[in-house]
Formats: C-alpha cells, sequence, structure tokens
C-alpha cells in the first residue's frame, strides 16, 4: 500500500456547516485514515428559518454521531434555496428557484483553488445534490471543478427547474452512490432517480437511515472504490 493518501472535499448537507459534518463523520475519516484525508469547507448562505417538517435539520434520530446541541445558534448553513421569500429548502418542493447556487459553486471552486488539488469531491444530501451539479459542470468543460472522482451519500436529483440542464447529459466522472433504504429525510426513491444520470456508477444500498454509514459492509465497498484512484495516484508518483 502506497503511503500516498487521497485528497477529498467533504461538502455538508443542508443546516449543517463544515464542523458539524466534520463531527458527524468522524467514523468515516477513521475507516479512511490509510486512504485519505478529508477536508471540509461550509456552505456560503446563512440560514435564519428553523428547517422544514420534510428535511429537518439533517441531524436527525437515525444518526449515530449526531450533536447533542442542536442549537439553532450553531450557524445553519445552506447551498442554495428551493423557498426565495422565506430563505429555506426544501427537497420535496418543486420550484423555478435556486437562490445562491451561483455563489456556492465559487466557494467550491475557491476552496478547490487555494485548498486543492484535491482528487475527489464528497457530499452529502443537499450537499450530494450539488456535487452532482458539479460533476456535471465538469463533465461540460467548467475548468474551476478539477477532480478525478465523487462520493454521494443520500443525495438526489434537484427539483428546481433551473437545475434541469444539469441532468441533460450522461455524467461519465466516476462516481459512488451511497443510500438508505429506510431514510426518511431523503425517502430512498429520490436517491435512484440520481443513478441513471451518471455513466457506470458503484451504487451501494444499505438498509439505514439518515447519514454515512460506516458498517463493515460499506467500508468494503469505500475502500475497493478508493483504491483504483490510490495505484492511480501511485503510479504517477512511482
Amino acid at each position: 500500500m502506497t503511503s500516498t493518501l487521497l485528497r477529498i472535499l467533504c461538502i455538508h448537507g443542508y443546516y449543517q456547516n463544515e464542523k458539524s459534518f466534520r463531527e458527524r463523520t468522524g467514523s468515516l475519516r477513521k475507516i479512511l485514515k490509510k486512504h485519505a484525508e478529508l477536508f471540509y469547507i461550509s456552505a456560503p448562505l446563512s440560514v435564519s428559518q428553523p428547517p422544514g417538517s420534510v428535511l429537518k435539520t439533517e441531524q436527525t434520530d437515525q444518526e449515530p454521531e449526531c450533536l447533542t446541541n442542536d442549537a439553532q445558534g450553531d450557524d445553519p448553513r445552506a447551498w442554495w434555496f428551493s423557498s426565495p421569500q422565506e430563505d429555506s429548502f426544501d427537497a420535496m418542493e418543486h420550484s423555478d428557484s435556486c437562490k445562491g447556487l451561483e455563489s456556492s459553486l465559487e466557494t467550491i471552486a475557491k476552496a478547490m483553488t487555494e485548498q486543492g488539488p484535491f482528487h475527489g469531491i464528497l457530499g452529502f444530501s443537499q450537499g450530494a445534490a450539488l456535487v452532482a451539479i458539479v460533476c456535471a459542470l465538469k463533465q461540460q468543460g467548467d475548468l474551476r471543478f478539477q477532480f478525478d472522482f465523487a462520493m454521494l451519500f443520500a443525495g438526489f436529483k434537484s427539483l428546481s427547474s433551473c437545475h434541469s440542464l444539469y441532468y441533460e447529459k450522461p455524467i461519465s466522472v466516476p462516481t459512488l452512490l451511497v443510500f438508505g433504504e429506510t431514510d426518511r429525510v431523503i425517502p430512498a426513491a429520490m436517491s435512484e432517480e440520481l443513478v441513471p444520470h451518471f455513466v457506470d456508477p458503484v451504487v451501494l444500498r444499505h438498509q439505514l437511515g439518515h447519514f454515512v454509514p460506516t458498517g463493515a459492509a460499506q467500508k468494503k465497498v469505500y475502500i475497493e472504490f478508493l483504491e483504483k484512484f490510490l495505484k492511480k495516484e501511485a503510479s504517477v508518483h512511482g
């Protein structure tokens, strides 16, 4: 095994931030410590409204690493808003708005320039939906986004009409799609809708809820997925 670690940029979910997502993915960092180093950034949009009944806070009772202090004052963030009047987001809301998306794309592009290069990008829930859009932009030749692979957890196809252009062509970026059959925040059916938009993705369906699972079965899939890129990196530097 090479000593080279893959560098992965991590994109949190709605009503989270880089600190809370980092704390929630401690188990993931532990099982990937010989393979990857995870870097976290916060979304540029501040959320003042309490989370809606559908998306809640993405800090649900299904999350084994959830914080005990889920205070609204803990700087909740968003990547875009589906309701611009209320500056709020609901994954199940059909909307003609995607307020804040360009600012979020610039935030990711800036992180890639200033903290990169990154081998991969990882997203959770709304962050995973955003990573799918970033993959589409990369596919379209957007030079701001330079990476080799993507990992999407509890992702979904955005219901914003202004995002429809990102799903018009198949995305060939190597991608791992992970989602839970019993997820009560983002139903598995919504995650399934993303699958056909990627070319030969690795799809991992689990029987758990709305979080990043790190059991033995999931670890095996993660490592197998990442080792392809570790071998590529080792050959470059070998």
